[in-house]
């Protein structure tokens, strides 16, 4: 004899909103098939965020960025935020038309007073790879506005496809670091040479890609020091000519020359003493910063 499937409370739920086309106690949120849609609302180099409706609740957000690191997170943007603390299961649980399959936990989700669920990384990473499978992931939580009910709020796999295919591909062409990598920035020059060192090269183009992709920065510092080594004019004179030469590799690829400031600093300020060549190597440096408008606030 065959074991009969257990039900959990996420396929109860599911069967008798089925069934009776509302739950007794439970008040269950999913789009249909006629109004389920999935769409890309950010689709850059530095931003990948997908979201999907859910009729008479609020969104769901998926959103991945530019980093060292591949991420995810979720983001779940109710209508009527909760008003206390407590805990969402969250299940796997399969469509109407695949009667014979079961549901499963996959997880929980904390809920905070007055603020949006959300969840990151590897869990976010499992409910994008349950609706790849066509399942339905479901919140289940006590309503904190009426104590006699439940409630569970599924995503719906129907019209996902496309716009996770369209989402992954934006996610792996994302920068493959982040504003934080490259704000404040280091550069070095060779050792008697005008040329930057490989490293500084890779920075360099680093802090381009992003210029590139990202308009809200509000400017780009360019600050140039040398070593003591030789006259006082002459160095001055060349860290005015090292930051000016950063700035026009930034004008040739795009970047708007308003946006960029450059000071010639000389020797002044040394962060090694000069007596020596890998102290002085280190003294000839061009520090790149990049500043974004402050938060506005309300």
């Amino acid at each position: 004899m065959k074991n009969r499937p257990v039900l959990t409370a996420a396929s109860v739920a599911l069967l008798l909103f089925t069934a009776q086309g509302q739950a007794n106690s439970v008040r269950h949120y999913s789009a249909n098939l006629d109004n389920s849609a999935w769409q890309m609302s950010e689709e850059n180099r530095l931003t990948c965020e997908m979201e999907h409706k859910i009729p008479r609740y609020g969104k769901v957000f998926f959103q991945s960025e530019a980093s060292k690191e591949l991420n995810l997170r979720m983001k779940m943007e109710m209508r009527q935020l909760p008003d206390g603390y407590g805990v969402s299961a969250i299940e796997s649980v399969p469509p109407r038309w695949q009667p014979g399959e079961s549901s499963y936990r996959i997880g929980s989700m904390k809920l905070y007073k007055q603020f949006d669920g959300e969840l990151r990384k590897q869990l976010a990473w499992t409910l994008l790879k349950e609706l790849e499978k066509g399942r339905y992931p479901t919140f289940f939580y006590s309503d904190w506005y009426n104590n006699r009910d439940q409630v569970a709020v599924s995503l719906s796999s129907v019209n996902f496809r496309n716009a996770y295919d369209e989402f992954m591909t934006c996610v792996n062409a994302l920068l493959p670091f982040s504003f934080d990598d490259i704000a404040y920035t280091v550069l070095n020059h060779e050792a008697e040479s005008e040329k930057l060192t490989l490293t500084s090269q890779r920075k360099l183009k680093q802090i381009s890609d992003y210029l590139q992709v990202d308009s809200n920065l509000e400017l780009v510092l360019v600050d140039a020091y040398t070593d003591s080594l030789g006259a006082r004019e002459p160095n001055q004179a060349l860290t005015e000519q090292r930051a000016q030469e950063i700035e026009q590799f930034f004008i040739e690829r795009g970047i708007d020359k308003t946006r960029i400031k450059t000071v010639g600093h000389g020797e002044d300020r040394p962060i090694k003493s000069n007596d020596n060549e890998l102290n002085r190597q280190i003294n000839r440096r061009v520090i790149v910063q990049l500043t974004k408008p402050s938060p506005i606030e309300l």
